[in-house]
């Protein structure tokens, strides 16, 4: 257990029984270790080609040889969205589902190669920029980008983390839902980045923060391994609650740090349309409101 983090120390207990527990008391470890990997191994000390060639040989093995680019195919997405911070990466790997996630993160942790994960790339303060060393691998989840269901009986709606934010919206729209978060870049931001910074957006102080909107996630840790978290249950007291503290990790988490997991998956509460007719509704004067007769039914 890592001494900077003692009030998490109390979530552990003495005997880790089972899997999530299992990964939490890991994760909380990895919170001050991975610092202490890098400084072991030197923040100059470049790669050799040998191990580089083997890592990128790794990689096309998994993924196929059209989805790990490198060179000038690599080049944009190794620069913001303002064009004022420029990274180098060995590699961009492109996987379509958890699985070949996962065998990213379990190639690169045993290479001690850093993970560098991005969305849309639209945020502003560089975290899905890799620094300028050239060792990191860049883990583009643009691929993942499918509504996997929507139920208009409970009212979830389950996408893959590089869903981009328009695409979502449209979708609930589809089904008279309304996904409430909207931002400037919801036609190129994604929803794993929208999660993984717990962003606001324009009706933020109505419907709350991204983490406020979420039921549950599938994360594939650092280690590899694969947490499927997605239930749609609007209230679930069933052990510990992974799903804040990974939306935690997510924010908290240097954007350089060997081994860093990712969401690929989350399960997000939707809205009835006709709630943010009334919400409108209850603004207006009362001369200009609609007949009681005319108000959604109930439901």
């Amino acid at each position: 257990m890592d001494a900077g983090h003692p009030q998490l120390a109390v979530l552990l207990p003495q005997a880790v029984g089972n899997r999530a527990h299992r990964i939490l008391g890991r994760a909380v470890d990895r919170c001050g270790r991975h610092d202490r990997q890098r400084a072991a191994r030197g923040a100059g000390q470049a790669m050799t080609a040998g191990v580089a060639d083997s890592l990128l040989a790794a990689l096309r093995a998994r993924l196929g040889q059209e989805w790990v680019w490198t060179g000038a195919d690599a080049a944009p997405y190794l620069t913001d969205q303002r064009g004022r911070l420029h990274g180098q990466a060995l590699a961009v790997a492109r996987p379509a589902d958890a699985e070949e996630v996962a065998a990213v993160l379990r190639v690169c942790r045993a290479a001690g190669v850093p993970v560098v994960p991005q969305g849309g790339n639209t945020g502003l303060m560089g975290g899905a920029t890799p620094d300028a060393g050239g060792q990191a691998v860049l883990l583009s989840l643009g691929r993942l980008n499918r509504v996997l269901g929507l139920d208009t009986d409970n009212d979830p709606i389950t996408v893959q983390a590089g869903c981009v934010l328009a695409a979502v919206q449209a979708a609930a729209r589809q089904a008279n839902r309304l996904f409430p978060r909207s931002l400037g870049s919801e036609g190129s931001c994604t929803i794993g980045g929208n999660l993984s910074t717990n962003a606001g957006g324009t009706q933020v102080l109505r419907y709350g923060n991204t983490r406020e909107l979420t039921l549950g996630l599938e994360v594939v840790t650092a280690e590899g391994e694969i947490w499927n978290g997605l239930r749609g249950l609007r209230k679930d007291n069933t052990g510990y609650d992974l799903r804040d503290f990974l939306v935690y990790r997510a924010v908290a988490a240097g954007h350089d740090r060997p081994g860093r997991g990712c969401a690929v998956a989350c399960a997000f509460g939707l809205r009835r349309r006709a709630d943010r007719l009334r919400t409108h509704e209850r603004r207006l004067p009362a001369s200009r409101r609609a007949p009681v007769s005319a108000a959604a039914p109930a439901f």
